[in-house]
């Protein structure tokens, strides 16, 4: 039986209740310097001062990813720049070849989402990646490819590079997350608890092939997950 509405919002409710005051710290900090030399960079980076480079609206999102949830699969380098680069080449190509702004857009975000299904990078700022090449402007249709392979990508690059020197200077936290478990999984396989651990990766990886949708978590996050629950079983039932 798949959960209704009622349960997703429950669910959401307790995991946001359950992240640390100090989560919340940590990512809003990380997030304000990030974007503070993201600003910085791009404001004295030129190329023989042809064109100002923009910082892309879009990157603020993509801060919230990699500050907030950076070991989620969609905050991941690739899935960042992949997904921005990707999307801006597809807003670029509709902005250029459809006359309409409005059919220009959608397009370009629909193929911009089916593209980064396909090439597993799926970021979702870079949709709104997608509508800035379309949307913006004299300026930005002015450059024109040039958006993608100079705007674009510093922009993402500069993130993806501070979200690698940010993230892994706080406590408990991986990035990239390079498909790692948690210091905790070694403890939990060298422990007296494997009578308890029945499920394997394989069996995790079966099961999300099984929902329809994406479900924004690794395999190896579901996997320590379920290592602390059942430490957690095991430990109740000692107690009672």
């Amino acid at each position: 039986m798949k959960p209704n509405n009622s349960t997703a919002i429950f669910f959401a409710k307790n995991l946001y209740s359950h992240a640390p005051i100090r989560e919340s710290i940590y990512s809003s900090f990380a997030s304000f310097i990030a974007v503070l030399i993201l600003l910085v960079v791009v404001h004295y980076a030129s190329f023989g001062g042809a064109f100002s480079l923009l910082v892309l609206a879009s990157m603020g999102a993509s801060a919230f990813l990699l500050f907030a949830v950076p070991h989620s699969p969609m905050s991941q380098p690739w899935p960042v720049v992949g997904g921005h680069f990707l999307s801006s080449v597809i807003g670029v190509a509709c902005a250029q070849w459809i006359d309409s702004p409005a059919l220009a857009t959608a397009t370009a975000v629909a193929i911009s989402i089916f593209a980064m299904h396909w090439l597993q990078c799926l970021h979702p700022p870079s949709a709104a990646t997608a509508m800035i090449a379309v949307l913006g402007g004299p300026e930005i249709h002015a450059i024109g490819w040039q958006f993608c392979y100079e705007v674009v990508v510093i922009n993402a690059g500069t993130m993806v590079l501070l979200a690698i020197m940010f993230n892994n200077l706080i406590p408990g936290r991986r990035y990239p997350l390079l498909h790692s478990h948690h210091p905790h999984h070694a403890q939990f396989t060298d422990s007296d608890l494997k009578p308890y651990a029945e499920l394997k990766e394989d069996d995790f990886k079966w099961a999300l092939g099984q929902i329809d949708g994406v479900i924004d978590v690794s395999t190896e996050d579901l996997v320590d997950l379920y290592e602390f629950a059942v430490e957690h079983a095991k430990n109740k039932k000692v107690t009672r």
